[in-house]
């Protein structure tokens, strides 16, 4: 057994990460048998972070964008003193325990995000690594550094392969994020192959062409060469990537190949790589030397002392930055959100729920200093623009408009990474279609439970002339479809005003905002019905027939009601700008939107899917079975059966 503590060190997380493997009979001991060393490295030598408080603000973040090798981050956590016992690594993917298949943050104490899904991990370190230079350019006076952390992963070759990898690696580039270090598992193995088999492009060269430090580590065991390299990338004014040579599942005999990555190595294959790494302690062992280096509590407890004593200064020196950078910290809301929320009056000119977007943006960010964020090149479209926030860019980092480029996916990566940083709370607009290529970012949002808002315009075939490419029919469902995120339609500006309120007090997942290109009729405001989900706009005594809509759709139906009227057939008009809020309201609020025993029509310019929930067998949805066309909004709602006349057939044939 080696005396030299810290390859001894290094051959715990090996051990403890295959043996969690093993007992699980299931997980990835290849990762971390290679990636191990480089590990150990940042960990114990560069990383700063406090095990007793993982939320500390002054803490450099780390992520393990190749979540496959879970056991490598969960080895860690342990042995350097975080709330993850010993007990929890041997129930590694089991019910109930800390110690989940891929790093679930809010699940596990000291992760910093969730991933799994390649590529996004490395890409929302962009956003952690961009909130850290944002904040420090806004509110960092000299003497006073308060937000000054480096952001760290370790990245395998299907991270680097991704798309969103590009997309977020050209961003990093462009504004120069120095802070941004990652380190590459360069095995040259993936899982069904060799990576030369899959990809001949020259990685160091595709990074060097996007702005970025590439250093080498031709050997993945030599801590030394580790060291250095990560040293001088934290002298580096660009971001960094650290290809470090390794040997996927190294010690054990299936060591360079395919069948290290997936599988566990078995009761013989285990005992072999021991052999091979000279260890021959029992399962699960921990050696008290190793314990005791690994330990961070105390230096983690003395670093975070000193942070604190830098904000005590800092709140001297700068009383009211302080206060506002306490309460971004905290995520507190001011208290006259409401307040500042723009009034729209019944009668006045029409206005697209966009535009009104923007104007609620712009009248918030007065208030809240931590909004902030960009659209995939379409903010001009999207109303995204902050006024007078300046622009995000290398040497100006303080501005709070990004500008992202066509990078929708990488864009809404990076949002999950800002939000996560802690006190700010972006925004990325897109059109609603193109939701399609941010969706695993939205869902990662929702599965971290961060509070990102995303503003879709265009939101239906009333985007008119651009035709099916560009017409949404089945995002919206799909973006109902993902547990714990709201889908916010609204029907006029005013229910914009308090979808947007509703967007920044919901602090369990994202929002999205489905918004019209088109301009609709100023409805009566009735607030506290949107913040419920759904509300009756327009009753009728003995109503015969609930019609249900939300967005564009709530005109027709107001229109729709009183031709019903007219023709005898009472009609209530229910507004339902989000299902989610409003099915989580008691069933005597539901039950006096939508009378039970009342049929029901539902109008939605998009896939019908949702709306059974609500009219149930033996109601109608007017919805979108196909794609749209190319043509006038008005022409296309004719034809599509968005119309007085298709809604009072449709209503009869109901009853």
């Amino acid at each position: 057994m080696s005396s030299d503590i810290p390859q001894l060190s290094v051959n715990t997380i090996r051990t403890l990460s295959i043996d969690g493997v093993q007992a699980a009979n299931s997980g990835h001991p290849g990762a971390p048998l290679g990636a191990a060393p480089m590990a150990y490295v940042v960990w114990q030598d560069y990383l700063r972070f406090n095990p007793v408080h993982p939320e500390w603000p002054g803490r450099d973040r780390f992520v393990l964008s190749a979540g496959h090798a879970s056991m490598l981050i969960y080895s860690l956590l342990h042995l350097t003193g975080y709330d993850l016992s010993l007990d929890e690594l041997k129930n590694f993917r089991q019910w109930g325990s800390k110690t989940p298949g891929h790093p679930e943050f809010f699940h596990t104490p000291g992760l910093d995000a969730t991933t799994g899904p390649l590529g996004q991990g490395a890409a929302m370190t962009v956003g952690l690594a961009m909130a850290e230079a944002h904040l420090a350019a806004r509110y960092n006076r000299p003497e006073f550094p308060i937000f000054d952390n480096h952001t760290y992963a370790i990245l395998g070759d299907g991270d680097l392969q991704e798309g969103v990898n590009h997309e977020a690696a050209a961003l990093a580039g462009h504004l120069r994020l120095n802070k941004l270090i990652w380190l590459h598992d360069d095995n040259q193995v993936q899982l069904d192959t060799a990576t030369f088999k899959a990809e001949s492009d020259d990685v160091a060269a595709r990074y060097v062409a996007y702005g970025w430090n590439v250093l080498k580590v031709a050997d993945g065991n030599d801590l030394a060469q580790i060291r250095a390299a990560v040293k001088e990338a934290q002298t580096s004014d660009r971001p960094t990537l650290i290809q470090v040579r390794t040997v996927i599942g190294f010690g054990s005999p299936r060591a360079g190949t395919s069948k290290a990555h997936g599988e566990p190595l078995g009761a013989e294959g285990v005992a072999e790589t021991k052999a091979a790494l000279g260890w021959d302690y029992p399962a699960f062992t921990v050696p008290e030397e190793v314990k005791a280096h690994m330990d961070a509590r105390e230096r983690g407890a003395k670093l975070e002392a000193e942070w604190n004593a830098l904000m005590d200064g800092y709140r001297a020196a700068h009383p009211e930055l302080a206060a506002e950078v306490d309460a971004m910290l905290k995520r507190e809301l001011p208290a006259n959100l409401a307040d500042a929320l723009p009034s729209y009056e019944v009668g006045g000119k029409g206005v697209a729920t966009r535009n009104a977007s923007g104007e609620v943006i712009n009248a918030l960010a007065k208030v809240l200093p931590g909004l902030m964020g960009g659209s995939a090149d379409l903010s001009g479209s999207t109303k995204t623009t902050i006024k007078d926030g300046g622009e995000m860019q290398s040497g100006s980092m303080a501005g709070r408009n990004v500008l992202f480029g066509v990078r929708e996916f990488g864009m809404a990566a990076a949002a999950n990474g800002l939000s996560l940083y802690g006190g700010l709370h972006p925004m990325v607009g897109t059109f609603l279609v193109f939701a399609d290529y941010l969706k695993p970012a939205f869902r990662l949002s929702a599965i971290q439970m961060q509070p990102v808002t995303y503003v879709l315009t265009h939101d239906s075939i009333g985007l008119g002339e651009d035709g099916p490419t560009h017409q949404p029919i089945e995002q919206i469902a799909m973006l109902r479809a993902v547990p714990g995120a709201h889908v916010i339609r609204p029907a006029d500006a005013n229910e914009t005003a308090a979808a947007w309120q509703m967007a920044l007090e919901y602090d369990k997942g994202p929002t999205a905002l489905a918004l019209t290109r088109q301009d609709l009729p100023i409805l009566p405001r009735n607030h506290a019905g949107v913040k419920k989900g759904a509300y009756v706009v327009r009753d009728a005594e003995g109503a015969q027939i609930i019609l249900i809509a939300s967005g564009s759709e709530v005109s027709l139906a107001l229109d729709s009601a009183e031709a019903l009227a007219a023709e005898g057939i009472p009609a209530r008009v229910v507004s339902m700008p989000c299902m989610e809020v409003f099915r989580t309201q008691d069933r005597s609020y539901r039950d006096s939107v939508l009378t039970p025993g009342v049929k029901r029509v539902a109008i939605e310019a998009a896939a019908k899917g949702p709306w059974y929930e609500w009219v149930g067998t033996d109601g109608a949805v007017i919805g979108m079975d196909t794609f749209g066309a190319s043509a006038p909004a008005s022409v296309l709602f004719e034809k599509f059966g968005f119309s007085v006349q298709n809604v009072s057939k449709v209503v009869k044939s109901v009853l």
